[in-house]
């Protein structure tokens, strides 16, 4: 049996869990596949395939040629970069597993949307290059956090302003007065979260009514002042219309942790643009997550084998 473990840039897939424990053949991929050919080619002689996250996709074209292919696990139970019915078609079991630091993602939202208020990177190249003051941040509480998506991450980003003294208020196409009211939050209109907002967090699940929902006409209404960011899926936002508005300065600035193409390409504008806040999808990366992707990849694989596969994505 041949196990290929995806997209480890870090180099430590290895290291959180017993992979020898499965007698088997396992290659750590650290780089990601630069196209659905190149996925193909260097994954056609393997039996197993352990994916993190959406880093890799499996649509049904690539399914199809990985003849070999009979376990494909994601980490998380649920996957949206896999075909799964294309892949069950053949044949192909789906397996998932846990995911339990949910508070990591909100940590990371208030993480960019500090940096980018107190113009964190910026300063600190300024330091590390002999510099010393090189602008004026500002500060968050009394103003106002609008919020699209209120589940589980945006509740816990809308505590977290609170705490800091910031008014709350959402949009999302389902919410209503009622379901915001628990989290001390107002639900407004889109247009009206736009306009009042000194800072706009991006929490929705990427769909075909989400995307590029956050388009040129979003962004014309924010304030000068304001900061958008995204923590969620980068296609979410239409990229061109946001480095446009930053190019203009008709926002003050974005954070983001996720873009429409990952890894970043180089050359790209987002990584020149001082009032862009990037940093490379961590939301997602801490040790508590590795720990139990990688613990459970191994024993939906060992289950696998002996005949009993669990975690089933369906």
């Amino acid at each position: 049996m041949r196990i290929a473990v995806l997209d480890d840039y870090q180099h430590v897939a290895r290291s959180y869990a017993d992979w020898e424990s499965l007698n088997a053949y396992t290659e750590f991929f650290h780089h990601a596949f630069p196209d659905a050919d190149a996925a193909v080619s260097q994954l056609a002689d393997f039996d197993v395939v352990v994916a993190m996250r959406e880093r890799t996709r499996f649509p049904a074209d690539v399914l199809r040629r990985l003849e070999r292919l009979k376990l494909l696990v994601t980490t998380a139970p649920a996957n949206a970069a896999i075909d799964v019915q294309a892949a069950n078609a053949q044949g192909v079991v789906v397996c998932g597993t846990g995911y339990p630091d949910v508070a990591a993602t909100c940590e990371l939202t208030w993480a960019l949307l500090l940096a980018a208020a107190r113009n964190l990177p910026s300063e600190s190249r300024l330091v590390r290059e002999g510099g010393w003051q090189g602008s004026v941040g500002t500060i968050l509480e009394g103003k106002t956090l609008g919020l699209l998506g209120l589940g589980r991450i945006g509740g816990r980003v809308a505590k977290v302003a609170q705490a800091f003294g910031m008014e709350t208020i959402a949009w999302s196409q389902n919410l209503t007065a009622e379901k915001a009211a628990p989290h001390g939050v107002t639900a407004v209109s889109k247009e009206e979260l736009f306009t009042r907002s000194d800072a706009v967090s991006v929490h929705l699940v990427l769909s075909e009514r989400t995307h590029h929902l956050v388009g040129a006409n979003e962004l014309s209404l924010m304030k000068r002042t304001a900061v958008l960011v995204n923590t969620s899926r980068g296609p979410i936002i239409d990229e061109d219309a946001l480095v446009q508005a930053l190019r203009d300065g008709a926002i003050g600035g974005a954070a983001l942790d996720v873009f429409e193409t990952e890894p970043l390409p180089v050359p790209h504008p987002l990584r020149e643009l001082d009032n862009a806040t990037i940093t490379p999808h961590i939301g997602y990366v801490t040790e508590g997550n590795y720990k139990v992707f990688y613990e459970e990849a191994v024993e939906d694989i060992a289950a696998f084998v002996a005949g009993e596969p669990i975690r089933i994505v369906k």
